[in-house]
């Protein structure tokens, strides 16, 4: 078997997020990320049929999404405000406020060495943020989610 186990502070094996606006010079790199899903729900079309017993379903569309919680780091949420690179210059927050379409690239972590690892990329939009902070953890944390239009593409 070929398990993922995306090593934590192991170079070359671990997860690693980055977004990108069309048109910019490099990516804008997503520090600290406590924790993310990968959601993949199809739709299914449900119908009752007078000569059946159960219901009939068919899966339809289905609605892709990234969703993570990040730990705050004040260039990459609010951005550096200089600079051509739009994810940048913008950081998490500008890119959700103005309502940018990002490129993402989820780098899943690797079997071993950093060689044969998955990437899931796509485009989207960078919603649900709520950042919190309280005497029990006394570092700002927010959830992200990135709503993607079209699908997953797989390498």
């Amino acid at each position: 078997m070929a398990y993922i186990y995306p090593a934590p502070g192991v170079a070359n094996v671990q997860v690693t997020l980055s977004l990108t606006v069309i048109g910019d010079t490099g990516p804008l790199a997503l520090p600290a990320l406590q924790d993310i899903t990968v959601n993949n729900a199809n739709d299914v079309f449900t119908w009752t049929q007078l000569d059946s017993g159960s219901k009939l379903q068919v899966a339809t569309t289905a609605t892709n999404s990234l969703s993570m919680n990040l730990v705050l780091d004040q260039d990459t949420f609010f951005g550096t405000g200089v600079g051509a690179n739009v994810a940048i210059a913008s950081g998490v927050f500008g890119l959700s406020k103005d309502k940018q379409q990002v490129n993402f690239s989820l780098y899943m972590g690797d079997e071993s060495d950093g060689s044969t690892g998955k990437t899931l990329s796509g485009a989207g939009y960078v919603t649900g943020l709520a950042p919190t902070v309280s005497a029990d953890a006394p570092v700002w944390v927010s959830p992200v989610t990135i709503s993607i239009t079209g699908d997953f593409s797989v390498a």
